[in-house]
């Protein structure tokens, strides 16, 4: 009787521990939904919010439950002290608090409840990332907000767990206790079943965070999962991945898929390499001195849309694209929604399949076949990294060079001073590239730069920004979350941009045979509006720029992606015939389709690969729109990739034999 006394006392103080849990959850889900409610859509209606809001109640029972079995075990079964229940549900509260705090810019950036970003993170410089928190999200004044938080928290339930249980009901006999006991174990089962399934006592009526997406809101559908349960969904996803659940990779199909990209059913040989083996047509223009990639940090496409002319942050590429040695397509997609995506797809000539290329193992034993450096090579060019950070930064030093890159620069190595946590400005990477081809031979440079990136503290006066003139002009756009922060963040990006422009100009006249490809890493972490399209979410531009280019050089807005480059170049200043091994087609011969990890593009639409949402993109001409089939635009996207995603799979997983055994 003693232990079902406290028992019983116990299961009480738990449920109270549950509610309070629960309803803390429910409470911020509110507040988040009215102070970021610029981000429903317009078309939304009011009951679409009540909707979100009971459908993030019941996946918040798994929240609540979770957090009340700590205590239900260790306090009411195993019988440790009662205040340990108190502390379990006031480190809930401060966690809770803390997570609600860091959700805010979270969602400003991403436009997601706390992802695959996360996850992503964790392989990222974990001390770039806690001072770009403090110096641009504002990280302490949200902790000292969330320790308030906690601390009401605290007293709130303190009191609620101090107050009187109901007593044992008056059992004297033994059938009496048995039943009753049996009674109260069926009913926290039956409670726990409840709350395991959310809201139901079956997995089939019930909810999770993979169907909770009960409204027509994107934003809406993000909040109806509390942020464990977002943290529980990036995790796994995460671990889906490792084992090749990945949207479009059957490696059952790998034969088929890789007839596909070699356009080619006949061909049935174990080996992947015939089938990605590709002969240039012949040299289009002479060849160059000298090759620059440049990956400009989140150089997303939208600024250079004619709706976001008045801003006039992206002058230096559009007069680069206004001169006729000049080549551009808006049909353009970066490799994923990270820097060290559209690293080592260049470097490793695959596309994102959601597996961390630069850690693996097969990338340090092995040359991948596709990979870039190695072909270069064999035109007669030397293959170098240049980048504004730490040669150390997610090992893409080391990745490069064990991928046949000749040389890596990082900062520390042409002496720049560290100007950011990330690395050092622009300009000085620029200006030490440009004093170092007086001594190179013909060589291709691979560029990634740092400065437009969080935290956003260069100096933008001083560098000749009118972020006053921006703000009004941001002001004139609808939906536009912070057009003050906005504007700052597009200071970085103008900079960015007239420091690329500069000293293309500047290279092309010391090396006027040169050419140049420019391209954004990821568009990601920048909107124009809380409603962005999903062309100006993602898609980046491709400008071609240099010695013997055209604007007819290729075709009108070549559809491709970052794996689309360097076919492109091997196909404009190789000799005919040259064998060269690629996934993807160049944009000479595109396959119509441009990717990466969350969305696609066509010629006519944008698309999100993991759902039916598309999209007309927005040069389409209005006499063009009643020839777009979108299931056909789909249909013929899907196959393309699934087909390169499930090849660049095998490949990094397996090796190129498509036997039963694993091979290099």
């Amino acid at each position: 009787m003693k232990f079902l006394n406290r028992f019983f006392d116990g299961v009480q103080r738990d449920a109270r521990l549950f509610l309070f849990v629960l309803i803390l959850l429910e409470i911020y889900r509110g507040l988040f939904i009215f102070f970021m409610s610029n981000y429903i859509g317009e078309a939304t209606e009011t009951s679409q919010i009540f909707s979100a809001m009971f459908a993030g109640l019941r996946l918040s029972l798994k929240t609540a439950g979770a957090v009340t079995l700590i205590s239900f075990v260790f306090v009411t079964i195993v019988g440790l002290k009662s205040r340990l229940r108190l502390l379990i549900g006031i480190i809930a509260a401060f966690v809770f608090s803390l997570l609600f705090m860091l959700r805010f810019p979270y969602y400003r950036a991403f436009q997601s409840t706390f992802g695959m970003e996360v996850v992503e993170g964790f392989n990222d410089d974990i001390w770039s990332i806690i001072v770009t928190m403090f110096q641009e999200y504002g990280i302490a004044w949200r902790l000292i907000v969330a320790i308030i938080l906690m601390i009401l928290c605290a007293a709130v339930l303190s009191r609620l767990l101090m107050i009187k249980t109901f007593p044992l009901p008056a059992l004297d006999s033994k059938k009496k206790i048995a039943g009753f006991s049996a009674a109260l174990v069926v009913g926290i089962f039956l409670f726990g079943l409840f709350v395991r399934f959310g809201g139901s006592f079956t997995y089939a009526s019930g909810l999770n965070w993979e169907n909770a997406g009960v409204t027509t809101d994107d934003f809406l559908n993000e909040c109806i999962l509390d942020d464990a349960q977002a943290l529980y969904r990036a995790r796994a996803m995460a671990k889906r991945m490792e084992a090749g659940e990945i949207f479009g990779v059957d490696k059952n199909k790998i034969l088929e898929s890789a007839q596909l990209i070699a356009v080619n059913h006949e061909l049935t040989e174990k080996n992947l390499a015939p089938y990605l083996e590709r002969k240039a047509a012949g040299e289009k223009i002479p060849k160059p001195k000298h090759i620059f990639i440049i990956l400009g940090e989140t150089f997303m496409q939208w600024p250079m849309l004619g709706k976001y002319d008045e801003l006039l942050i992206a002058e230096g590429i559009k007069s680069l694209i206004a001169e006729d040695k000049c080549y551009y397509s808006r049909n353009f997609m970066p490799n994923g929604d990270f820097t060290s995506t559209a690293i080592t797809g260049l470097v490793t000539g695959l596309p994102d399949v959601n597996i961390k290329v630069n850690y693996q193992s097969r990338t340090y034993d092995k040359l991948y076949i596709t990979a870039m450096a190695p072909m270069f090579r064999e035109l007669g060019y030397k293959v170098d990294f240049w980048y504004g950070g730490m040669p150390t930064w997610d090992s893409i030093a080391k990745m490069s060079l064990a991928q046949g890159f000749d040389s890596f620069y990082g900062y520390p190595d042409f002496n720049a001073p560290k100007q950011t946590t990330w690395g050092t400005k622009d300009e000085n990477l620029f200006n030490a590239l440009l004093a170092h081809l007086d001594e190179e031979p013909p060589t291709v440079h691979l560029i990634m730069t740092t400065t437009n990136h969080p935290p956003y503290n260069l100096d933008l006066a001083a560098e000749g920004y009118d972020v006053n003139a921006v703000t009004e002009a941001l002001k004139k756009i609808p939906n536009v979350d912070d057009v003050n922060q906005l504007a700052i963040e597009l200071g970085h990006y103008w900079y960015m941009d007239e420091v690329i422009t500069n000293f293309v100009r500047a290279a092309s006249e010391k090396f006027p045979e040169s050419i140049f490809v420019i391209t954004g890493d990821h568009a990601v972490r920048c909107d124009p509006s809380t409603h962005p399209t999903i062309f100006e979410h993602q898609s980046v531009p491709f400008v071609l720029y240099g010695a013997g280019i055209t604007k007819g050089i290729l075709p009108p807005d070549a559809v491709g992606d970052h794996i689309s480059i360097v076919p492109t170049l091997i196909e404009l200043i190789a000799p005919k015939d040259f064998a060269y091994y690629s996934i993807a087609p160049s944009l000479f011969n595109s396959d119509g389709v441009g990717f990466n990890n969350a969305a696609f593009v066509t010629a006519k639409v944008a698309g999100q690969i993991g759902s039916d949402v598309m999209e007309l993109l927005p040069h389409v001409a209005s006499n063009e729109l009643n020839d777009v089939n979108l299931t056909e635009e789909r249909t013929h996207a899907i196959e393309i990739i699934s087909a390169m995603r499930t090849v660049a799979w095998w490949i990094i997983i397996n090796g190129l034999f498509m036997g039963d055994e694993p091979t290099n």
